[in-house]
């Protein structure tokens, strides 16, 4: 016999439509301890995702305040934020949960070097929304000496790229380094809480791809957690062509992050 439903019935579940999709698991969204690090553009988008998706506890790190160039990127911010004293994770906290009432969000202001191995276990999943190479290499590194996954992604402009990094079976961030990143990692930033600081050039920035690498990175998490297969390689996305595109990276055998993970 056939299930009887009364009109209306299935409109009053805030989850029905994405309930349709018969592979994701709601059971491990809703259960899943999620750290979000970067509050800024990135971090923004990837927020109000996992919120309206139906995830339930999230933390989101991060250590600067809000200007005012942020505002045309930054879906959760406000015209006067720049002014209000608060950082940008106790923001992307605070308007986190007009999205969903029953969301359990904590705003942690602090650097990402702040995060060790030991950190990173209590989470399920981390999404890292860093502009920088050496906040995203120390997230890979201590992430994947926990064993847990980390989705990186990151924006220049009109393009992007996002990496699913599930230890031990795939690459991680550090396999695809080139000579060019090394060098970086040579300067400090600002970001790493120091007195000294390397001046680095804005590099351009804009809402559109913003919202797709983030949705991305959103969207491979469920797929992680659904026990559904993630993009093992890099994807990168061109919103100029309107292209996106996996490219295969292999495992380095002379990264350390994995000649770690088969001694433990």
């Amino acid at each position: 016999m056939a299930e009887l439903i009364r009109p209306g019935e299935r409109d009053e579940d805030r989850h029905d439509r994405t309930r349709l999709v018969p592979w994701v698991d709601f059971g491990r969204i809703d259960s899943a301890k999620v750290l979000v690090v970067g509050a800024g553009a990135l971090g923004n988008e990837a927020v109000k995702d996992l919120a309206l998706f139906g995830f339930h506890h999230l933390d989101v790190l991060d250590m600067d305040s809000v200007v005012r160039s942020n505002l045309s990127r930054c879906v959760l911010f406000r015209e006067g934020d720049q002014s209000s004293g608060k950082g940008k994770a106790s923001l992307v906290a605070e308007r986190a949960r007009e999205l969903d009432p029953e969301l359990q969000v904590t705003a942690i202001e602090g650097r990402v070097q702040s995060l060790g191995p030991e950190e990173m276990k209590r989470y399920d999943i981390i999404l890292g929304c860093l502009d920088n190479v050496t906040a995203r290499l120390h997230m890979n590194a201590n992430a994947y000496h926990a064993r847990v996954p980390y989705v990186d992604g990151g924006t220049d402009g009109f393009r992007g790229r996002v990496q699913a990094v599930v230890p031990p079976m795939t690459p991680c961030l550090q396999c695809g380094m080139n000579r060019s990143h090394f060098r970086i990692l040579e300067r400090r930033f600002s970001c790493t809480g120091q007195d000294t600081v390397f001046y680095q050039p804005k590099r351009a920035a804009e809402i559109t791809t913003t919202s797709i690498i983030a949705a991305v990175q959103v969207r491979e998490a469920v797929k992680i957690l659904s026990g559904r297969p993630a993009i093992s390689h890099v994807m990168h996305y061109d919103g100029v062509a309107g292209t996106s595109e996996v490219l295969a990276l292999d495992i380095d055998p002379g990264c350390p992050n994995h000649a770690l993970a088969k001694l433990s």
